[in-house]
């Protein structure tokens, strides 16, 4: 049995060790990084957050604790007290930053032992994630996750520091309040002391913000937390953290003109990149013309051209039918991608498909002439036109999708992101941000067949499209604003609605009846009518940012507790059955599988 100890004073981190502290006598506590048994003399790898420094346990010293060191293991918690020296010529580790000093220690007691671990807590160790999450405290250990979490840190400072010396007040708003689903799926609470009444967790604190502005808080931020039940992915938990803020007396420059000095201190204080601003601005149209999605990756080129025109009359029917049907048709040039075989233009048939586009044409751009089982049908008036368009020259492959807008754009924007990583089109070193600006208020739910707010019900029409609500909801424009780095939706806000006669209107357009907006939205009608003042904000994903600056490609990865794909804490079991006495309490009664079936 070895002897553990409960209380050790440590005076400092053992990165904090170095050159100009040999001589001197230090006290250290840690984890055992590693051991090595050399010819009675056994050496440690102490590590603690701030990195590791090698430990010296030798019989001349003392033979009881050499003896007591050779018991120790990997992951054995230490409290250590010795000289620092000097490491013998040839001995310098030059990988660590202590790697030129070693201590010698005469006082050594093991705080606690662990049991041997079910995977190594280094950095290059592959490990399923499953595993990782259920042991997620040892995950938590390895060196690149002590870094991410530390990184995400500095970033809450970062981002304090900068709303505070911008005049804006940090309010927290609550956790447990009305259920208003405009968006995803709510998190129900059921209340104990209000049978049969449910508390939902926010899925963001619009609404509340919007009520501190109609108080008088015209600078508002919060580090918050949201939910939503929603179907998960890479980039998508159940609960996730927000960098919100709401500014009343503005206009969409002074939001815009704000964050961009956020993103600017975050790159420049936390990575030493100095961010261009302003930020370059695209509207909501021009994106899904060249691009295909409101959120375009401009680090490389590939971008789409509208055929639709060229194509109308033509004799391949398949184009001309979607043409005259209200469909569009769309075509990229893959530069110097006429090398590709026929298995892979299989392939990326089938992988457009998955976005729902029915099929991939395809022209190769040969030196002797056209390839391609389409050709025939184009006069070479109508080829030339697509050549030219398509800006095609010898070794280019041309790929085409022919449908509804919003199939081709989803197809061809995912096709144009999987061939520029094909090709190694893209510079990973780049930092392209920009705005888009002026997405549609409204778009139409063809199942439910109604109108839904393409942001939230929320949002501000543009002033001269207000007109537009009654006549032609699809033409009005949102004053709604989204930042997008390198293709990800970093943030997005808009200037809200302060009167109540428009907010109301909004209401009914998206399908909500009067009462049915008042038993939801009440209260911010209500507080609308008592001296709203113009106002606008906007929320940054803050794991998102902190996964992309981390240079990872999941935000799990940059969160201390993460849930899996499905939901599940794999640490704690979470969620989990209850015990009936609380259901009872509850008024809930869960219905058997069996039962329902």
């Amino acid at each position: 049995m070895i002897d553990c100890f409960g209380s050790f004073e440590r005076n400092c981190y053992c990165s904090e060790l170095g050159k100009e502290d040999i001589g001197k006598r230090v006290s250290l506590t840690g984890w055992v990084d590693s051991t090595r048994d050399h010819g009675g003399v056994v050496f440690i790898d102490l590590r603690d957050r701030t990195g590791k420094v090698q430990i010296v346990v030798s019989p001349q010293i003392s033979e009881e604790l050499t003896e007591k060191a050779k018991k120790i293991r990997d992951e054995f918690v230490l409290a250590v007290s010795g000289e620092v020296r000097k490491r013998p010529e040839g001995t310098v580790n030059c990988k660590i930053p202590t790697g030129e000093i070693e201590v010698y220690i005469d006082e050594l007691k093991i705080l606690n032992r662990s049991e041997p671990l079910p995977f190594p807590t280094e950095d290059d160790v592959n490990v399923g994630e499953d595993t990782r999450l259920r042991f997620r405290f040892l995950d938590l250990r390895r060196g690149k996750m002590q870094k991410n979490i530390i990184f995400r840190h500095k970033l809450y400072q970062v981002v304090r520091k900068t709303f505070d010396k911008e005049g804006f007040i940090e309010v927290e708003t609550p956790f447990l309040t009305k259920s208003t689903p405009e968006g995803a799926r709510d998190f129900l609470v059921p209340s104990r002391m209000h049978i049969g009444k449910f508390y939902a967790l926010p899925q963001s604190p619009q609404l509340f913000k919007q009520i501190l502005m109609v108080s008088g808080f015209d600078k508002y931020f919060q580090i918050v937390k949201c939910f939503r039940d929603e179907d998960l992915r890479a980039d998508r938990q159940p609960e996730f953290t927000q960098i919100d803020f709401e500014m009343s007396f503005i206009k969409e420059k002074d939001v815009m003109s704000f964050a961009e000095r956020l993103i600017k201190r975050i790159y420049t204080e936390l990575l030493g990149i100095d961010v261009e601003t302003p930020l370059s601005v695209m509207t909501y149209d021009e994106a899904m013309e060249r691009f295909g999605t409101d959120r375009p990756d401009t680090r490389f080129g590939l971008e789409l051209k509208n055929l639709t025109d060229i194509v109308k009359e033509s004799g391949f029917k398949v184009f001309r039918m979607v043409a005259e049907n209200g469909g569009v048709v769309k075509a990229l040039n893959f530069k110097g991608g006429a090398s590709l075989s026929r298995k892979e233009i299989d392939e990326l048939t089938k992988f457009v498909g998955i976005y729902g586009a029915k099929g991939l044409a395809w022209i190769k751009v040969q030196p002797d002439g056209l390839q391609s089982p389409i050709v025939k049908f184009f006069t070479e008036g109508e080829m030339n036109e697509i050549l030219e368009r398509l800006d095609s020259e010898p070794g280019d492959i041309l790929f085409f999708v022919a449908d509804r807008k919003d199939v081709v754009n989803n197809a061809l924007s995912n096709l144009r992101l999987k061939l520029g990583k094909i090709a190694d089109l893209i510079d990973e070193n780049k930092v392209n941000l920009l705005w888009i600006t002026d997405f549609p208020m409204f778009e139409w739910n063809e199942e439910e067949e109604r109108w839904e707010a393409l942001h939230h019900p929320f949002t501000s029409p543009k002033e001269e499209d207000i007109e537009k609500l009654e006549t032609a909801p699809g033409e009005v424009r949102a004053r709604a604003y989204d930042m997008v780095l390198n293709g990800v939706e970093i943030g997005g806000g808009s200037i809200r609605i302060h009167r109540p006669d428009i907010q109301e209107k909004v209401f009914e357009i998206i399908g909500l009846s009067e009462k049915e907006a008042s038993d939801r939205f009440g209260f911010l009608i209500e507080a609308l009518k008592y001296g709203a003042p113009p106002h606008g904000g906007m929320a940054f994903g803050l794991d998102r940012i902190c996964t992309i600056l981390c240079n990872e490609d999941s935000i799990r990865e940059v969160i201390a507790f993460p849930k899996t794909q499905r939901g599940q804490c794999l640490f704690t079991g979470a969620p989990d059955t209850v015990r009936d006495e609380q259901l009872d309490e509850l008024g809930i009664t869960i219905e058997a599988e069996e039962e329902k079936e």
